[in-house]
């Protein structure tokens, strides 16, 4: 009999991938808004065109509120004239999961953070080259590092 395939516990750019406890996850959103908790939390959406990383055009890393892993680097970010902080990669596709999300009468594809499984948005395949995908993002989400301060990492114990 085979043994099912674990997850990776680092993934190829050398972040801790380990699932952080359901304890672990509520004490890092103890200083959350109401509004950041419901977006993170449980799966909310911040209104468009009023989150506070959507003109940020600074160099540097987008990671996660929760537990600091990197999500998407600053020179992957483009104008989609959405309403919402838009990316056309990852920073490491291991660091973003992919789920079904069939809410709101529509199929969509949503994206959480892989460690701390916080929502982040939505991906759609609409995106410009060279990999025509918008990963769709909630400023609520992440956390913006400039180029050289690296994400304070919070990872499972």
């Amino acid at each position: 009999m085979q043994k099912p395939t674990e997850p990776a516990a680092r993934s190829a750019s050398g972040y801790d991938l380990r699932p952080l406890s359901k304890a672990e996850r509520e004490r890092l959103a103890a200083p959350l808004t109401p509004e950041e908790r419901h977006i993170i939390l449980d799966h909310g959406t911040e209104r468009p065109f009023c989150g506070t990383l959507l003109n940020n055009k600074q160099s540097g890393v987008y990671a996660c509120r929760l537990c600091g892993l990197p999500l998407f680097q600053a020179n992957a970010k483009f104008e989609s004239g959405t309403g919402w902080p838009s990316f056309y990669q990852p920073f490491d596709p291991e660091h973003i999961t992919e789920l079904r999300d069939v809410s709101h009468g529509m199929i969509r594809t949503e994206i959480r953070c892989r460690r701390c499984d916080g929502h982040l948005g939505h991906v759609f395949p609409d995106g410009p080259p060279p990999t025509h995908q918008r990963y769709c993002l909630n400023s609520a989400s992440m956390q913006f590092y400039p180029e050289g301060q690296p994400p304070e990492q919070h990872t499972a114990a």
